[in-house]
């Protein structure tokens, strides 16, 4: 399952493949997970989604996703609604179809053709589940803005520094239409900065490496990982 579905397991080490299977199951004895939609919950499943969350947490003392205790898995794109406040203070209800998506409240909702897609298509950034775990690291200080708990008080300076700086190139790139190795999406929100640039970390981290050196460099101290090659 891992070799056929987790395509960053096939670039990981020997020790890390070890380390990543026993995470793997300290998971899915914490977590629950729960098919909506008339979908059944396998085991392929369960170890798919586990794997690229745990993923996110080799090589750092950390715990399993604290806040997070159920994974809710529809079988494709779903309808969620979603309140907007509008100018004049007005709020409206509106209904959104979705991929994915992380909430406050201990849940993780996740479309199975789309973790299906992203572990089918090696070439694209997009990774549903890494994006979303992302946010769950984000989460982790009570607030969702781009910033997860570091290690170091010392290296928040250079983190904001540096994802500021990107996430405004990202912005000012995508308002002038031009191509960018980084989802677009991340340039709607530092939240969804930070979660973009995790996707593409890892399922291509060379390509990020080498367009967005300074980047790639805080989010491998962040992971403690090199997934472009080299330790």
């Amino acid at each position: 399952m891992l070799e056929r579905n987790v395509p960053v397991y096939g670039r990981l080490s020997d020790a890390d493949r070890t380390e990543l299977k026993g995470r793997i199951q300290v998971f899915l004895a914490e977590k629950r997970f729960e098919g909506a939609g008339g979908l059944p919950i396998t085991d392929e499943i369960r170890v798919t989604i586990a794997a690229h969350a745990c993923v996110l947490l080799l090589h750092r003392p950390t715990d399993y996703y604290p806040g997070l205790y159920t994974i809710i898995v529809y079988p494709g794109t779903y309808v969620a609604d979603r309140t907007v406040r509008e100018p004049m203070g007005i709020v409206t209800e509106r209904t959104e179809t979705r991929l994915g998506e992380s909430s406050s409240r201990g849940a993780v909702v996740l479309s199975w053709d789309a973790v299906e897609a992203a572990a089918s298509d090696v070439g694209d950034c997009r990774n549903v589940v890494l994006h979303e775990f992302a946010h769950q690291l984000d989460a982790e200080d009570g607030s969702v803005e781009g910033t997860p708990v570091l290690s170091d008080r010392s290296r928040y300076v250079a983190w904001a520094r540096i994802l500021g700086r990107e996430y405004e190139r990202l912005r000012r790139d995508a308002s002038r239409g031009r191509n960018t190795v980084l989802d677009r999406y991340g340039a709607t929100s530092p939240a969804e900065f930070f979660a973009v640039a995790t996707e593409c970390f890892f399922t291509r981290p060379g390509l990020l490496k080498a367009r967005h050196p300074e980047l790639y460099a805080e989010l491998k101290g962040y992971y403690r990982q090199d997934p472009a090659g080299g330790r």
